[in-house]
C-alpha cells in the first residue's frame, strides 16, 4: 500500500480503489480536525476511490477533543470556543456520512465521544476485541457532538442510548457488538487486514447504488418512500444495474464498475 500523503495528524494511503486515512494522534487538536476534514472532504469527491477505511494508531482509535486545547479556548472566550463545532466536527461528521462510497471504521483501540461519534457516521464497522468505548460528554458537563444523538439512538435504541449518553459509564467491545454499535469484532491483530478485505470487497461493488443506499439509510420514513421510487429509477440507468439482471439470468456473477 503506498502512502498518497502523510503528515503529524492524518496519513493518507491508497490500493486501487480502496483509500485507507488513519488518524496520527489520539485526541482531536485543530490541526488533526482540519487535516481529518479536508481529507475526507477530498477522499470523498475523487470518483477513483470507491471505498474508504477511517481508522487510527496505536492503541486508540480517536478519544475525542484534545481538551487541553479546549480549556485554552475557554480561557480565551467561552463564546467562540465552540467554534469548531460548525468548523470541523460537523464537515467531518457529514462527509463520512454522505460521501457517495461505502467508508468502513476500523476501530483499533479506544472510541470514545467525537470518536464514537465519527465510527458510528461510518457505514461499516470492525472493532478490536480490546477496544474500549464510551460518549464522555456529561463528565465534563457537556451534551454530545458529531451527530452522536441521533447515531446513537439508531444503533442502540432510545433507552439504551439516553443511558450511555446520561451515565457515561465505558464498555467493552462485546458489549459494543451485542447493542448494535462494533460491527464485526476480531482479534486486535486482526482489524487492518479485516477491515482492508471488507472495504476491497466494497470498491468491487456497485459503487452508485451503495451511494443511493447509504442516503435512503439516513433519511426519515416519508423522504424514504420517496427517495426509494426516485433511487431505484436513477439506478435502472447505470451499466451495473443493467448488467447485474443480465448476469443473474445468465447464472453468472456480475463484474461491477462503479458506473
Amino acid at each position: 500500500m503506498a502512502d498518497e500523503s502523510r503528515n503529524n495528524e492524518v496519513s493518507v494511503s491508497r490500493q486501487d480503489a480502496v483509500v485507507t486515512v488513519t488518524l496520527g494522534k489520539p485526541a482531536l487538536t485543530s490541526a488533526v480536525k482540519a487535516a481529518l476534514r479536508d481529507a475526507l472532504e477530498d477522499v470523498a469527491k475523487d470518483d477513483s476511490v470507491r471505498a474508504v477505511v477511517l481508522t487510527g494508531s496505536g492503541k486508540a482509535f480517536c478519544v475525542g477533543q484534545d481538551l487541553a486545547e479546549h480549556a485554552e479556548a475557554l480561557r480565551a472566550d467561552p463564546a467562540t470556543a465552540f467554534a469548531t463545532i460548525e468548523e470541523h466536527y460537523n464537515p467531518i461528521v457529514t462527509a463520512l456520512a454522505t460521501m457517495p462510497k461505502p467508508v468502513v471504521a476500523a476501530i483499533n483501540g479506544t472510541c470514545v465521544g467525537a470518536g464514537l461519534g465519527f465510527a458510528l457516521a461510518c457505514d461499516l464497522r470492525v472493532t478490536a476485541d480490546t477496544a474500549k468505548f464510551g460518549t464522555a460528554f456529561t463528565a465534563i458537563g457537556l451534551t454530545p457532538d458529531s451527530g452522536l444523538s441521533a447515531t446513537l439512538a439508531r444503533a442502540v435504541g432510545s433507552a439504551r442510548a439516553s443511558e450511555l449518553v446520561l451515565l457515561g459509564s465505558s464498555f467493552t467491545a462485546a458489549e459494543a457488538a451485542e447493542w448494535g454499535i462494533a460491527g464485526r469484532v476480531v482479534p486486535a491483530e486482526e482489524v487492518t487486514d479485516t477491515a482492508a478485505k471488507l472495504a476491497a470487497k466494497l470498491a468491487a461493488g456497485p459503487t452508485r447504488a451503495y451511494a443511493e443506499a447509504k442516503a435512503a439509510l439516513a433519511a426519515p420514513l416519508a423522504e424514504v418512500l420517496r427517495e426509494e421510487g426516485a433511487a431505484q429509477a436513477r439506478l435502472g440507468l447505470t451499466e451495473d444495474h443493467r448488467a447485474a439482471v443480465e448476469a443473474f439470468l445468465a447464472k453468472e456473477k456480475p463484474a461491477f464498475t462503479g458506473r
